[in-house]
Protein backbone atom coordinates (compact mmCIF):
# COMPACT_ATOMS: atom_id res chain seq x y z
CA UNK A 1 0.00 0.00 0.00
CA UNK A 2 3.12 2.37 1.03
CA UNK A 3 4.73 1.92 -2.19
CA UNK A 4 1.43 2.13 -4.33
CA UNK A 5 0.89 5.37 -2.42
CA UNK A 6 4.62 6.43 -3.04
CA UNK A 7 4.19 5.82 -6.88
CA UNK A 8 0.70 7.89 -7.09
CA UNK A 9 2.84 10.93 -4.92
CA UNK A 10 5.93 10.83 -7.58
CA UNK A 11 2.96 10.51 -10.54
CA UNK A 12 1.63 13.46 -9.54
CA UNK A 13 4.60 15.10 -8.97
CA UNK A 14 5.86 14.90 -12.15
CA UNK A 15 2.69 15.87 -13.90
CA UNK A 16 2.63 18.72 -11.61
CA UNK A 17 6.40 19.88 -12.50
CA UNK A 18 5.54 19.11 -16.61
CA UNK A 19 2.12 21.21 -16.25
CA UNK A 20 4.73 24.15 -14.40
CA UNK A 21 7.36 24.14 -17.50
CA UNK A 22 4.42 23.85 -20.00
CA UNK A 23 2.76 26.90 -18.17
CA UNK A 24 6.58 28.74 -18.44
CA UNK A 25 6.81 27.62 -21.66
CA UNK A 26 3.80 29.25 -22.67
CA UNK A 27 4.17 32.66 -20.91
CA UNK A 28 8.09 32.71 -22.40
CA UNK A 29 6.30 32.19 -25.86
CA UNK A 30 4.10 34.95 -25.56
CA UNK A 31 6.29 37.73 -23.49
CA UNK A 32 8.59 36.99 -26.74
CA UNK A 33 5.84 37.24 -29.16
CA UNK A 34 4.98 41.03 -27.44
CA UNK A 35 8.29 41.69 -27.24
CA UNK A 36 8.84 41.39 -31.09
CA UNK A 37 5.62 43.44 -31.88
CA UNK A 38 6.36 45.85 -30.17
CA UNK A 39 9.15 45.89 -31.06
CA UNK A 40 7.83 45.91 -34.99
CA UNK A 41 5.55 48.31 -33.84
CA UNK A 42 7.77 50.71 -32.84
CA UNK A 43 9.81 50.59 -36.03
CA UNK A 44 6.84 50.93 -38.14
CA UNK A 45 6.14 54.07 -36.01
CA UNK A 46 10.00 55.14 -37.13
CA UNK A 47 8.96 54.50 -40.86
CA UNK A 48 6.12 56.81 -41.12
CA UNK A 49 7.98 59.96 -40.54
CA UNK A 50 10.50 59.58 -43.19
CA UNK A 51 7.84 59.04 -45.73
CA UNK A 52 5.47 61.50 -48.15
CA UNK A 53 2.87 59.50 -49.61
CA UNK A 54 0.77 60.34 -52.95
CA UNK A 55 -2.82 59.91 -52.60
CA UNK A 56 -4.64 60.81 -55.81
CA UNK A 57 -8.80 60.19 -55.87
CA UNK A 58 -10.18 59.78 -59.29
CA UNK A 59 -13.23 61.53 -60.55
CA UNK A 60 -15.47 58.14 -60.70
CA UNK A 61 -14.77 54.71 -61.55
CA UNK A 62 -15.44 55.19 -64.92
CA UNK A 63 -12.49 53.49 -67.35
CA UNK A 64 -11.71 57.30 -68.57
CA UNK A 65 -11.78 58.94 -64.93
CA UNK A 66 -9.74 56.01 -63.82
CA UNK A 67 -7.47 56.27 -66.63
CA UNK A 68 -6.92 60.14 -66.47
CA UNK A 69 -6.85 59.94 -62.54
CA UNK A 70 -3.36 57.92 -63.83
CA UNK A 71 -2.28 60.24 -66.45
CA UNK A 72 -2.47 62.91 -63.56
CA UNK A 73 -0.41 60.53 -61.02
CA UNK A 74 2.38 60.49 -63.87
CA UNK A 75 2.39 63.91 -64.23
CA UNK A 76 2.64 64.99 -60.40
CA UNK A 77 5.64 62.46 -59.91
CA UNK A 78 7.89 63.44 -62.88
CA UNK A 79 6.86 67.13 -61.34
CA UNK A 80 7.71 65.94 -57.77
CA UNK A 81 10.98 63.57 -58.90
CA UNK A 82 12.89 66.89 -60.52
CA UNK A 83 11.20 68.85 -57.38
CA UNK A 84 12.49 66.73 -54.52
CA UNK A 85 16.13 65.97 -55.89
CA UNK A 86 17.68 68.71 -53.57
CA UNK A 87 15.04 67.50 -50.39
CA UNK A 88 17.31 64.99 -47.91
CA UNK A 89 14.47 64.79 -45.20
CA UNK A 90 10.71 64.28 -45.25
CA UNK A 91 10.80 68.04 -43.58
CA UNK A 92 12.45 68.82 -46.49
CA UNK A 93 10.37 67.42 -49.27
CA UNK A 94 6.92 68.95 -47.55
CA UNK A 95 8.67 72.59 -47.36
CA UNK A 96 9.41 72.40 -51.23
CA UNK A 97 5.19 70.86 -51.81
CA UNK A 98 4.38 74.20 -49.78
CA UNK A 99 5.99 76.25 -51.91
CA UNK A 100 5.14 74.74 -55.01
CA UNK A 101 1.55 73.61 -54.60
CA UNK A 102 0.15 75.89 -56.62
CA UNK A 103 2.38 74.55 -59.52
CA UNK A 104 1.46 71.25 -58.66
CA UNK A 105 -1.93 71.96 -59.27
CA UNK A 106 -1.77 73.99 -62.31
CA UNK A 107 0.24 70.89 -63.76
CA UNK A 108 -2.64 68.95 -62.64
CA UNK A 109 -5.19 71.04 -64.39
CA UNK A 110 -3.50 71.11 -67.17
CA UNK A 111 -2.93 67.45 -67.87
CA UNK A 112 -6.64 67.29 -66.71
CA UNK A 113 -7.39 69.84 -69.90
CA UNK A 114 -5.11 68.11 -71.97
CA UNK A 115 -7.29 65.23 -71.66
CA UNK A 116 -10.18 66.70 -73.00
CA UNK A 117 -11.92 66.99 -69.08
CA UNK A 118 -12.78 70.35 -67.59
CA UNK A 119 -13.09 68.73 -63.97
CA UNK A 120 -11.66 70.90 -60.84
CA UNK A 121 -8.92 69.33 -58.99
CA UNK A 122 -7.23 70.04 -55.32
CA UNK A 123 -3.91 69.62 -54.23
CA UNK A 124 -2.91 69.81 -50.61
CA UNK A 125 -0.51 68.37 -47.93
CA UNK A 126 -2.47 66.88 -45.44
CA UNK A 127 -2.41 63.64 -42.92
CA UNK A 128 -4.28 60.37 -44.43
CA UNK A 129 -4.30 57.46 -43.42
CA UNK A 130 -3.16 54.13 -45.86
CA UNK A 131 -3.30 50.23 -45.32
CA UNK A 132 -0.71 48.39 -45.52
CA UNK A 133 0.78 48.74 -49.36
CA UNK A 134 2.90 46.39 -51.27
CA UNK A 135 4.77 48.49 -54.09
CA UNK A 136 6.35 46.02 -56.36
CA UNK A 137 8.44 43.26 -54.86
CA UNK A 138 10.55 45.37 -53.32
CA UNK A 139 9.09 47.65 -51.03
CA UNK A 140 5.70 47.35 -48.53
CA UNK A 141 5.04 49.92 -46.31
CA UNK A 142 3.17 49.78 -42.71
CA UNK A 143 -0.61 51.14 -42.23
CA UNK A 144 -1.06 53.98 -40.27
CA UNK A 145 -1.33 57.59 -40.18
CA UNK A 146 1.38 59.55 -42.98
CA UNK A 147 2.07 62.89 -44.64
CA UNK A 148 0.18 63.17 -47.85
CA UNK A 149 -0.14 64.85 -51.07
CA UNK A 150 -3.68 64.91 -51.63
CA UNK A 151 -5.06 64.82 -54.96
CA UNK A 152 -8.82 65.41 -55.64
CA UNK A 153 -10.14 65.07 -59.32
CA UNK A 154 -13.63 66.47 -59.85
CA UNK A 155 -15.86 64.75 -57.30
CA UNK A 156 -13.10 62.44 -55.85
CA UNK A 157 -15.68 59.53 -55.50
CA UNK A 158 -13.32 56.89 -57.52
CA UNK A 159 -11.09 54.18 -56.65
CA UNK A 160 -7.68 55.94 -55.47
CA UNK A 161 -4.19 55.60 -56.17
CA UNK A 162 -1.78 55.55 -53.41
CA UNK A 163 2.08 55.79 -53.86
CA UNK A 164 5.23 57.21 -52.45
CA UNK A 165 6.29 60.91 -53.72
CA UNK A 166 9.33 60.92 -51.26
CA UNK A 167 11.69 59.17 -51.62
CA UNK A 168 10.34 59.05 -55.54
CA UNK A 169 9.89 55.12 -55.74
CA UNK A 170 6.51 55.32 -57.64
CA UNK A 171 6.68 54.81 -61.11
CA UNK A 172 7.65 57.56 -63.50
CA UNK A 173 9.46 58.95 -60.55
CA UNK A 174 13.46 60.30 -61.84
CA UNK A 175 16.44 58.43 -60.69
CA UNK A 176 17.93 61.35 -59.29
CA UNK A 177 17.66 62.36 -55.63
CA UNK A 178 17.52 60.10 -52.60
CA UNK A 179 16.46 56.71 -52.38
CA UNK A 180 14.42 54.09 -49.47
CA UNK A 181 17.92 52.94 -48.45
CA UNK A 182 18.77 56.92 -47.97
CA UNK A 183 15.92 58.30 -45.64
CA UNK A 184 15.79 54.45 -43.72
CA UNK A 185 18.15 53.13 -41.71
CA UNK A 186 19.00 49.30 -41.53
CA UNK A 187 16.12 48.23 -39.40
CA UNK A 188 13.33 50.13 -41.26
CA UNK A 189 15.15 49.48 -44.46
CA UNK A 190 14.58 45.50 -42.88
CA UNK A 191 10.87 46.12 -42.53
CA UNK A 192 9.88 47.82 -45.77
CA UNK A 193 11.88 45.57 -48.00
CA UNK A 194 10.48 42.32 -46.35
CA UNK A 195 6.62 42.40 -46.56
CA UNK A 196 6.76 38.36 -46.72
CA UNK A 197 9.29 38.24 -43.94
CA UNK A 198 6.79 40.35 -41.66
CA UNK A 199 3.47 39.41 -42.97
CA UNK A 200 1.91 38.90 -39.36
CA UNK A 201 3.72 42.25 -37.85
CA UNK A 202 1.91 44.12 -41.33
CA UNK A 203 -1.33 42.83 -40.18
CA UNK A 204 -0.91 43.12 -36.51
CA UNK A 205 -0.06 47.19 -36.98
CA UNK A 206 -3.22 47.54 -39.68
CA UNK A 207 -5.30 45.89 -36.72
CA UNK A 208 -4.46 48.29 -34.61
CA UNK A 209 -4.72 51.16 -36.37
CA UNK A 210 -7.97 50.64 -37.35
CA UNK A 211 -9.03 49.71 -33.36
CA UNK A 212 -7.23 53.20 -32.62
CA UNK A 213 -9.30 54.75 -35.53
CA UNK A 214 -12.58 53.14 -34.32
CA UNK A 215 -11.71 54.51 -30.61
CA UNK A 216 -11.11 57.94 -31.78
CA UNK A 217 -14.41 58.53 -33.36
Amino acid sequence: MKYREKHISNKKCRTETMLAIIKIAAVSVCLGTVLCMTAFFARADSIRPCVLRLHVLANSDSPEDQELKLKVRDRLLECGSALFCSADSLCDAEELVNENIAALESAAREEIAKNGFDYSVSVTLEKSRFNTRRYGDDLTLPAGIYDAVKVKIGSGEGHNWWCVMFPPVCVGAASDGKKMEDVLNEEQLDVVSNGSKYRIGFKSVEIFEEIKEFLSK
